[in-house]
């Protein structure tokens, strides 16, 4: 009996010695580093409470649609973060991830206010673009000693007339601008064409975000499936949040090995669960003291997306007429995104950036076209800005962008600002 005891003793020692040293090896592998080098362990963030599910952290602004509480914490993807310990902004007064409250003032002559609108590839573009866009405009002679300082007024889901809608509410109460950088046109037409097929006209606020506000003012439009699945999202959440605390404690490479890939699993699992949740039927809505506006007009086949470019367009002329009214310039940007690209992609980066079960991936397809050809006269297409990138330059399936990718959106738009400044001197 206590040869055998000693036999198992000794057998589970090589196991898990072995086991570290497979783990160590394959964390140096990936890495390039020792496990137990503390400053260079990856960690893994926390999801937020509030900020895993729109049901929370999200409120309905009776302007704008679906925003941000004010003091939420708006950070970007763990891979995209650089380290510091500034690199998390809270929202501001009106929900915006920004550094100051709205209306912002100008405290110098000098200041040259550059607003930033569009949907989340604006938000991020704000985090992870802008400093370099202002860098680029302080070192071009064309501003002359001006000082940019960009304004964050982005929103996650938000599609035109959204963006023209808090460009007048803030012109209103005084917001000065010298440039707005309107970049959208990926929201339009992915969740125009999703509004469509819910039975709401494309012209009216995200469905897939709106959607869950109206189930939480209404709670009768909360069927038991959609309950379920909220709950399977919470409770992925909370386990999570356990596993990431336990990997970031443990000091051994094959428990960080076995952890970390056990949280990947749960993710994808999270991750799916709310893509069903945002994809299941609510119950019809007719109580709700929320009323969105149904198809104005039955659209079939291509008139879905012709209205849909047609209303962007429409929106972005109305932006640039307010402003030139008072001698603020515009600057309209087509986004670039990767279901509708002619960019060469790598096997690595085809594996984040595509996913044939998107939900957006339809309305992007076959709407970018009419996109294109609706563009208004002055505004840029940056719809192959990234064809000879060799970087990767999507971080996730969606549409969001590596660093990378926001320092070569941030050089398109200094150029073209810098070209635009240039031409009003002369």
């Amino acid at each position: 009996m206590r040869r055998a005891l000693r036999l198992a003793v000794v057998n589970l020692v090589i196991f898990f010695v072995t086991a570290e040293l497979l783990a160590l090896g394959i964390f140096y592998y990936e890495h390039g580093w020792l496990f137990y080098v503390d400053p260079y362990r990856p960690t893994i963030a926390p999801i937020e409470e509030g900020s895993a599910d729109a049901l929370t952290a999200v409120g309905l602004h009776p302007y704008f649609g679906p925003t941000h509480r004010p003091g939420i914490r708006f950070d970007v993807p763990p891979e995209l973060r650089s380290g510091e310990a500034d690199d998390v902004v809270a929202t501001n007064n009106f929900g915006f991830p920004s550094r100051v409250n709205y209306p912002f003032s100008k405290t110098s002559d000098r200041q040259f206010v550059i607003g930033v609108f569009g949907g989340s590839v604006g938000a991020y573009f704000c985090r992870l673009g802008t400093a370099r866009l202002e860098q680029t405009l302080r070192r071009s002679a064309v501003f002359n000693n001006r000082e940019p300082v960009t304004l964050c007024f982005s929103h996650e889901g938000y599609k035109q007339p959204q963006q023209l809608l808090v460009l007048s509410y803030f012109l209103s109460i005084g917001q000065p601008f010298d440039l707005v950088v309107n970049i959208d046109g990926f929201n339009e037409v992915a969740l125009g064409r999703i509004n469509d097929r819910y039975g709401w006209d494309v012209s009216m606020p995200s469905h897939e975000h709106l959607d869950a506000l109206i189930n939480v003012v209404n709670q009768a439009t909360l069927t038991t499936a959609k309950l379920e699945s909220l709950a399977r999202i919470v409770r992925y959440r909370q386990q999570l949040n356990d596993i990431a605390e336990r990997n970031n404690r443990t000091r051994l490479a094959s428990v960080e090995f076995m952890l970390r890939h056990y949280y990947d699993f749960l993710r994808r699992r999270y991750e799916q669960e709310r893509v069903r949740f945002d994809g299941l039927p609510s119950n019809p809505p007719a109580n709700s003291p929320i009323h969105v506006t149904p198809p104005v007009r039955p659209r079939t086949g291509a008139a879905v997306y012709e209205d849909i470019a047609a209303n962007w367009r429409n929106a972005s002329v109305l932006m640039q007429q307010v402003l030139a009214a008072r001698g603020v310039a515009y600057l309209h940007v087509l986004q670039p995104n990767q279901y509708y690209s002619t960019r060469a992609f790598t096997p690595a980066e085809k594996a984040i950036a595509f996913n044939d079960g998107s939900p957006f991936k339809e309305g992007v397809a076959n709407g970018y076209p009419f996109l294109e050809k609706a563009l208004e006269p002055g505004a840029l297409s940056a719809v192959h800005l990234f064809d000879t990138a060799r970087e990767p330059v999507y971080v996730d399936n969606c549409c969001h962008y590596t660093s990378a990718g926001n320092r070569l959106l941030a050089d398109f738009i200094a150029r073209a600002v810098v070209a635009s400044e240039g031409a009003a001197t002369h």
